[in-house]
């Protein structure tokens, strides 16, 4: 018996058949769902018998070529084993091109469909008219790049990286083209040379006052950019360490995974049409990830906070998850809100902001004394002085040791070539970074 009942946002199929595009209609015009092939009306499981990566081909196929809008990035397909039996789950989001509809029936009470309770319906024409009048029209797909000679070679290499062949038919296939022949803005976002600045600023402070480094990642592809705003992430992500005895606890500044979710999501989510990239604020006591445009008009903020997936640029996930940057359809609110609470979001109509308050080293060690096994005492506490003023001097380090400046100079490059320390800016304006 599968654990799951037949309701809004779940549909059973004991076996592919012609009401697949019906079905899938009726999660895009609502709130998305999940529909499971290989399991009977009674929750029972049933199984697939015929070559399921067959059926899964399919299915692809059908919902990319009998829907309209579009359906790129709105769907996950998944093989499931249950009870030693295989079954398909097609997980789909809400979209937000509404009304989909079944592309041979046309805009018309025919081809449009609602999900109502744990039936599919069809939709009035008042209802298609509503939702018609309504549109997001500003897609990035439907967006011209204001560049016309683009290349793609940065993004090539990732997805041949990722085991994809690339043929002729690839910037078509990732919906770059429109139909009067010029890329469009996703290819834009994409491409291997655009105008778009992804920044990281870095303040001394809990706010924006004193800005002490803003390192810049644009202009390139998006998800060459993506990748180097995680990788800055994952160097400041600093891990705290007590050794007792046998027992060593470690403590990062902060969560990895959710701090990944949430950069992923500003970028994919962010309404790029208004040319206003996301925000990456690093403070003193907490990182501020930031992008532009508020809720869609289709989901409420406690929807959100539930994971339901309403993608804003589904052609964009689309890639993320192709690259493995995203892994399925709503999971990284999920993520985040497994390790924090929900009032790290902020809502306004027009920015969505997370918040990420720094683990206490306090917390962990119950003292302010750094002590590390692997390291003399002149290199603990030449750490212990960096932690206490990150603008420390060396002249300052050698007068509060009492040590020669060879001795510092040495446990400085010692430090640094070891990875517990970096210096950022210049050695006149910059500071130090412990980075374990």
């Amino acid at each position: 018996m599968f654990d799951k009942v037949e309701d809004a946002r779940t549909e059973f199929k004991e076996i592919l058949n012609d009401k697949l595009e019906k079905e899938i209609v009726g999660f895009l015009n609502t709130n998305g769902g999940n529909l499971y092939i290989g399991i009977n009306n009674y929750s029972q499981v049933i199984g697939i018998k015929e070559n399921i990566d067959k059926i899964q081909l399919e299915i692809k196929d059908r919902l990319k070529n009998n829907i309209l809008p579009s359906t790129l990035g709105l769907f996950d397909i998944e093989i499931e084993n249950i009870d030693g039996k295989k079954i398909i789950h097609i997980l789909v989001a809400g979209g937000i091109e509404r009304p989909y509809y079944v592309k041979k029936k046309g805009m018309t009470p025919e081809g449009c469909f609602i999900r109502i309770g744990s039936s599919t319906e069809k939709m009035s024409e008042e209802q298609i008219r509503h939702l018609y009048s309504n549109r997001t029209r500003n897609s990035i797909r439907n967006i011209v790049s204001p560049i016309q000679q683009l290349t793609f070679s940065q993004l090539k290499i990732y997805y041949e990286e990722n085991g994809y062949t690339i043929n002729d038919n690839f910037l078509k296939q990732l919906d770059f083209i429109m139909e009067n022949g010029k890329y469009n803005y996703l290819a834009y976002l994409l491409s291997d040379n655009n105008n778009v600045s992804i920044k990281v600023a870095t303040y001394s402070g809990s706010d924006a006052y004193d800005l002490i480094e803003n390192e810049e990642y644009g202009f390139c592809s998006l998800i060459k950019s993506t990748k180097k705003v995680i990788d800055k992430f994952d160097l400041i992500n600093k891990t705290f360490s007590k050794i007792t005895g046998a027992e060593r606890k470690e403590l990062k500044m902060f969560d990895k995974v959710a701090v990944r979710e949430a950069i992923v999501n500003a970028i994919v989510h962010n309404k790029w049409e208004l040319e206003n990239p996301p925000k990456f604020e690093i403070f003193s006591d907490h990182i501020s990830i930031t992008s532009t445009g508020g809720l869609p008009s289709e989901v409420t903020k406690e929807e959100f906070l539930m994971g339901y997936s309403f993608p804003r640029n589904p052609e964009l996930m689309r890639v993320f998850k192709d690259l493995d940057l995203v892994e399925q359809l709503g999971t990284g609110i999920i993520r985040i809100l497994r390790v924090y609470d929900k009032d790290v979001y902020e809502f306004t109509p027009n920015f969505i902001r997370v918040n990420f308050k720094f683990n206490e080293y306090n917390n962990l060690i119950g003292n302010n004394t750094i002590k590390n096994n692997d390291l003399n005492e002149t290199q603990n506490k030449v750490l212990q002085l960096i932690k206490e003023n990150n603008r420390i001097t060396q002249k300052e380090m050698m007068d509060n040791l009492n040590v020669a400046r060879a001795t510092i100079t040495r446990t400085i490059s010692y430090l640094k070539e070891n990875g517990y320390i970096d210096r950022i800016g210049s050695d006149r304006d910059g500071y130090w970074q412990l980075l374990k």
